[in-house]
């Protein structure tokens, strides 16, 4: 059985490679928020039940929000929202300059 504490990669020195890490962390949220807006946006010209709103914040917030961005323009989807179009790149936005911070002060 493979546990979390098997999957640590290491550098030269044995020290954990945060920057990979964060690096496959954001890619992966990325990826599943673009298919999450792939799958709302199908289900809207279906008339479907819809994923919620909240839901597609709690995705950006948790590092999905270039996803998120993508999906809207790809799709034109939730375009018209003043919340996503205004929300969403102050999501982006704020994860830029945190990320940038603390990259900075690594």
């Amino acid at each position: 059985m493979l546990n979390m504490t098997s999957v640590i990669i290491l550098d030269e020195e044995g020290e954990v490679m945060l920057t990979m890490i964060l690096f496959l962390y954001f890619t992966i949220i990325t990826v599943v928020s673009y298919a999450v807006m792939t799958i709302d946006k199908s289900r809207a010209k279906r008339n479907n039940r819809r994923i919620p709103e909240k839901t597609l914040f709690v995705l950006a917030w948790l590092g999905g929000s270039i996803g998120i961005w993508f999906g809207m323009k790809h799709f034109r989807h939730k375009t018209k929202k003043r919340s996503f179009t205004v929300g969403i790149p102050f999501v982006v936005i704020t994860q830029i300059v945190v990320v940038t911070i603390i990259f900075l002060s690594i």
